[in-house]
């Protein structure tokens, strides 16, 4: 479960307090229908300070969680990585920068890009409540899709390039390339985001980044044509939350697929867990992208001892195997 940071919590209960619920749920009913439809949002579907509220009220939690776990996979491949900088391209009300700041200690500066002045403003009030400097010193920035990207050691694109033509989608990734870092990519873990995905993934290896994370190679992905790779990041839903999607569990699975990649030479990386393990008396079965390039099985029996432990400790998004 991927809890929001206590001080993102706080300022973000404060802020939604202040705008009508049944606002709030009216927006929030309209920006699922246009999210789950492939529609932007973005202007004019962040029409008011009111809509931009909703949509953090809706949708913060989700790429919070999702961002992180995929930085966390990163950081997982290459410990040694520290990036000072961030940029976080359309970041909105600044769910990724958060994200970034939690599993990046290292960042030391952030900006946050995006169309929609009040996301901005939104983000930047909520940030003022962080802990860390970096969050309460960063900048936020208007910008719109084919304008540069400033330089940065890491740039985030997180739910973006759904909203853009192929055309747009390929300038922006250029962009972030051309900022000179790591490009990490987070799409909707569906088969549209992953193949949108993987086109990333190409540009970036085509322009010499190395993937480091999901993909333990720099390989064609083993799934393309069959199935699609895609992750799941759990996410506590407050009373609030519930109520303004009309959902009943305490909890959903943010479902999403993603990219990370870093200039310089591939690390050597094991192989990542591409679905819930399976469990069968005494073994456990798991799928696996390998370093070869290959999707293929494991199976490991408790007749191996620890390898077994391992693996019953062993989760979908998982390194196999483990350090």
């Amino acid at each position: 479960m991927t809890e929001l940071p206590d001080a993102l919590r706080a300022a973000l209960d404060a802020a939604l307090a202040r705008v009508p619920e049944a606002r709030l749920a009216a927006s929030v009913q309209r920006l699922m229908t246009a999210y789950r439809s492939g529609g932007a949002l973005t202007a004019p579907a962040l029409a008011s300070a009111a809509d931009v509220a909703a949509y953090a009220a809706y949708r913060m939690p989700a790429t919070f969680a999702a961002v992180r776990a995929a930085l966390q996979q990163a950081t997982e491949a290459v410990p040694g990585w520290v990036p000072r900088t961030l940029c976080d391209v359309a970041g909105g009300t600044g769910a990724a920068s958060w994200a970034a700041v939690a599993a990046l200690p290292s960042l030391r500066s952030v900006t946050v890009l995006d169309q929609v002045g009040d996301a901005l403003t939104f983000g930047r009030d909520l940030a003022r409540a962080s802990p860390d400097a970096a969050l309460r010193d960063a900048t936020w920035q208007r910008w719109r899709a084919g304008t540069e990207v400033p330089a940065a050691d890491l740039v985030t694109i997180s739910y973006l390039l759904g909203e853009l033509s192929p055309t747009q989608q390929a300038t922006v990734l250029g962009a972030a390339i051309a900022a000179g870092g790591a490009v990490a990519v987070v799409e909707p873990g569906t088969p549209d985001g992953y193949r949108r995905v993987l086109a990333a993934r190409a540009a970036l290896i085509e322009h010499g980044l190395a993937v480091v994370a999901p993909c333990p190679h720099q390989l064609a992905c083993p799934l393309d044509g069959r199935d699609w790779c895609h992750f799941a990041a759990r996410v506590p839903r407050s009373a609030l939350h519930r109520r303004l999607k009309d959902a009943q569990l305490g909890w959903e699975d943010e479902k999403f697929a993603v990219v990370v990649a870093l200039p310089g030479p591939a690390p050597t990386v094991p192989g990542r867990v591409l679905r819930h393990p399976r469990y069968r008396k005494g073994v456990v079965a798991l799928e696996l992208c390998t370093p070869a390039g290959t999707a293929a099985p494991v199976l490991v029996s408790k007749r191996e001892g620890e390898r077994y432990r391992a693996a019953r400790d062993t989760g979908w998004g998982d390194t196999w195997p483990p350090a």
